[in-house]
């Protein structure tokens, strides 16, 4: 008998990491010779790589290699973050180096549905709205952020802002739907049922 896995998201909470600027595309993210790796085991290491090393050239520490936020769950952005190239790697990168949220006034769309199959959520707000947040995670590393996926705000100081997510991907992380590999250990029984029925599996 399979053990039931919990895979529903209602909430995120940690301190923030704050990226300034919009457009930033997935080759920034994780740029593309990391795409040869074999697992995403290892894309944490390299998220930003580019930028951080242009960064430590010009004598400035990039928000990812911040010791004060290297433990930041949350992730605050701009305008039409994740835009460009379709790759994977880029939510995996986030995720792997420890993000579990994303805060930010639009993203790319393609980039937000990569980020919904890993259970990363991405939630949008007014930009007036996201750049308060911002300022608020900038003044304090150790501002908590709570994103609130039920209630559909984003909790961090002493503000509150309300945010937007997809309906669909709401429910899915709420109703934990969003985790594929979940649910069909959820239901194996139906699973060994239907496969048993398939002649290219019983061999004809």
């Amino acid at each position: 008998m399979t053990s039931a896995i919990d895979s529903r998201i209602s909430t995120v909470t940690g301190t923030s990491v704050v990226l300034s600027g919009n457009d930033i595309d997935t080759d920034r993210i994780i740029p593309a010779r990391f795409l040869k790796h074999l697992t995403f085991d290892a894309l944490g290491e390299h998220v930003f790589e580019d930028d951080r090393k242009q960064d430590h050239a010009r004598g400035v520490t990039h928000p990812f290699d911040q010791q004060e936020r290297s433990a930041g769950s949350v992730l605050l952005v701009a305008k039409n973050f994740g835009c460009g190239s379709s790759r994977e790697h880029a939510a995996q990168a986030l995720y792997r180096w420890g993000i579990r949220a994303v805060v930010g006034e639009s993203f790319g769309e393609i980039f937000r549905g990569n980020c919904g199959t890993i259970g990363l959520p991405c939630v949008s707000l007014a930009p007036e709205h996201a750049e308060e947040a911002r300022s608020i995670g900038l003044a304090d590393a150790g501002a908590v952020a709570e994103v609130d996926l039920g209630k559909g705000v984003l909790r961090i100081g002493d503000r509150e802002f309300p945010v937007q997510i997809q309906a669909s991907l709401r429910d899915a992380f709420l109703e934990g739907t969003w985790d594929t590999l979940a649910e069909l250990l959820k239901n194996a029984d139906q699973v060994s049922g239907t496969a048993a029925k398939l002649p290219y599996l019983t061999g004809f």
